[in-house]
């Protein structure tokens, strides 16, 4: 299933702004209020799918709930219960996560970021670690021993999501702002201490993650060895959609293939192959004598190429970013300054 969080803009308030929880029909057509659609197959609500972390928490018999409900409003096609999926705007699909934890699982972004955050500092340098890596494959400035040691994280605020087709608004502080190629799972299940090896039960499903980031003020701030705070934490700056696919539907999360696009131009490529780190190692790492609870988010990190920053090419006021994922779909956003029009350019 490709489970949505919806509003109706053209319904009369305040129902127009009422978050609704659903899921696309099979060919894209059709967005189904799982509400609308419980009540007139059993007269009730639905308790299990009052809203996406009803559904989290609900487990297997919530996943069946959906499933059974989905089907029935398909083929009765009772009023209210189906909408065309141009007539409504998504939201985020999980708007508010219980929490964001963003690994960095991809090496090929590490080595990358860090020649160019060396070319800023001294191109001498810069130099001499490319041609290090040209010649022997490893760079002399690449990623710390640690990293190969443990998944490393830092936690995000769910308070800045945000959701497919809206503005991403360009912080006043900073003056490269980059968007970053990612996407992440969310925890259907409580757990503690899981192992490696079990990790994968816990998952519920994928979305596509951009986790726009200030990145002059993010290399100011880290200098002090902590962070990154508001290099990553502002509003808008957590973007998540178009929906969350269930992992049943996605298979193998390793075989993932990944684009950004700035304004229609292919901007980067890779795979979710590439991950060195992988879901199994995350989930087992932030588990580690810490409860993980359904609606956590875990993201995987840029995937090698995925940002400006490795580029050292940069978006500007106005752009329109868009990541694809196979079959997670397409998250597109616009980056505006502070105080333009909210709304996606087509």
């Amino acid at each position: 299933m490709r489970l949505v969080t919806f509003v109706v803009p053209e319904t009369k308030p305040p129902l127009a702004t009422r978050p609704r929880f659903g899921a696309l029909s099979p060919d894209g057509a059709l967005v189904v209020d799982f509400t609308a659609a419980a009540f007139a197959m059993t007269g009730a609500p639905g308790h299990l799918l009052g809203d996406v972390q009803s559904w989290f928490e609900g487990g297997e018999a919530a996943f069946e709930a959906a499933e059974n409900t989905l089907e029935f409003a398909l083929r009765e096609r009772t009023p209210g219960s189906c909408h065309d999926a141009a007539s409504v705007r998504l939201l985020a699909p999980v708007p508010r996560p219980a929490s964001v934890r963003d690994f960095m699982g991809f090496e090929r972004h590490v080595i990358q970021a860090t020649q160019t955050a060396l070319s800023w500092r001294s191109p001498t340098l810069a130099f001499f670690n490319s041609l290090t890596m040209r010649v022997s494959g490893k760079p002399l400035f690449g990623p710390p021993r640690v990293w190969y040691e443990l998944p490393v994280y830092y936690t995000g605020n769910p308070r800045t999501v945000t959701g497919p087709d809206s503005d991403i608004v360009w912080p006043s502080y900073t003056e490269k702002l980059d968007f970053e190629l990612e996407f992440g799972l969310f925890i259907g299940r409580q757990g503690k201490n899981i192992p490696p090896e079990r990790a994968m039960e816990y998952v519920a499903g994928y979305t596509i993650f951009n986790d726009f980031s200030a990145r002059d003020f993010q290399m100011r701030e880290m200098a002090a060895r902590l962070g990154p705070a508001k290099g990553k934490s502002f509003d808008t700056g957590n973007a998540m959609g178009p929906w969350l696919v269930t992992k049943d539907e996605v298979g193998d999360p390793y075989s993932l293939e990944m684009e950004a696009r700035v304004n229609g131009e292919l901007w980067s490529k890779g795979s979710s192959g590439e991950m060195r780190h992988r879901f199994e190692h995350m989930i087992a790492h932030a588990s580690l004598e810490e409860t993980l609870y359904p609606g956590d988010f875990i993201g995987s990190g840029t995937v090698g190429g995925g940002c400006g920053l490795e580029l050292d090419r940069w978006i500007e006021p106005g752009d329109v970013v868009e990541l694809s994922v196979s079959r997670l779909g397409v998250l597109r956003n616009r980056v505006s300054r502070p105080g333009k029009e909210a709304g996606v350019r087509s």
